[in-house]
Formats: structure tokens, sequence, C-alpha cells
């Protein structure tokens, strides 16, 4: 059975359709203290630490739809990356 490391690149592997050759080269010790693969993550460590890639509707501002997710998720910070308008 693969490390769940591997197990996690394998299922992006397959999710995408591609099959890029892995040369592995050397073995070692993964710190957890800075950090968790991703399939490790609880819940509320993906909503706390993670991203929420949006296609926001006509209407709202994006100040609005950042508002929204604080109040969704109970969080003290949020913000958006460019802009959330269409052109």
């Amino acid at each position: 059975m693969q490390e769940p490391g591997l197990q996690f690149i394998e299922s992006v592997r397959n999710f995408c359709e591609r099959r890029p050759e892995w040369i592995k080269i050397k073995d070692e010790e993964t710190d957890y203290s800075y950090g968790k693969i991703p399939v490790k993550r609880s819940l509320d460590e993906h909503i706390r630490l993670g991203v929420i890639n949006l296609d926001k509707p006509p209407g709202p501002t994006s100040h609005e739809v950042v508002a929204w997710i604080k109040r969704m998720f109970n969080l003290k910070r949020a913000g958006h990356g460019g802009t959330l308008e269409r052109r």
C-alpha cells in the first residue's frame, strides 16, 4: 500500500487524466509540524486555511460576496484576490 502523500498525488493524476512520469530522488521523512497532506486535513482546517474558487454571479459586489463567505463560515478574516467581476 502506498503512503498517504503518494495516494493523494495518484488521485490527482487520475482526476486530471494525466500520466507524467515521476522520478523519486530520495526518501525523506516529513515533519508534520509544518503541515499535512490535504487528505489528512480536517474540514475545519480546509475552511480556515483554504481557498474558495468562486464564479461570482452578476449583481452582488466582490465586497458583498466576501462578507457572505465570512458570515457563512464564521471567519474573522477573508478576502479576494483580483477582481470577481465578469467582463
